[in-house]
């Protein structure tokens, strides 16, 4: 059995990420910044994750993918413990050419320490 992270985790509609992206800065880091909307709905059913990794920082499609599935994993395994509210993970810097393992690693402990500021 293969463990997803549910359609209803997940942000899907344009106007979702422009109301994440309008709110507070909650958390950066080297490479991300996580942002949240200001007001939370109060029919959340729980936390939700937005990805946006722009071509221009990850030019790659290898690479983009991977730092994605990177963050949906990280963000499956915590999110029961994050608050109810919808998180954005932006990529705002270039990321430096090296092999997938590296780079797999370096962007889950960022992930993993952005996460836990977002539950503070």
């Amino acid at each position: 059995m293969r463990a997803t992270l549910p359609q209803a985790s997940r942000l899907h509609r344009p106007s979702e990420y422009a109301n994440a992206l309008k709110g507070k800065r909650i958390a950066r880091g080297a490479l991300f910044v996580v942002t949240t909307p200001r007001q939370v709905l109060p029919d959340a059913a729980g936390a939700r994750l937005g990805l946006i990794i722009a071509k221009r920082f990850a030019a790659r499609a290898v690479t983009r993918n991977a730092i994605k599935r990177v963050i949906r994993e990280a963000f499956r395994h915590r999110r029961h413990e994050l608050p109810g509210h919808d998180l954005v993970f932006r990529l705002y810097s270039r990321v430096e050419a090296a092999s997938l393992t590296a780079l797999k690693k370096t962007v889950r402990l960022e992930v993993d320490t952005l996460l836990n500021r977002a539950m503070q």
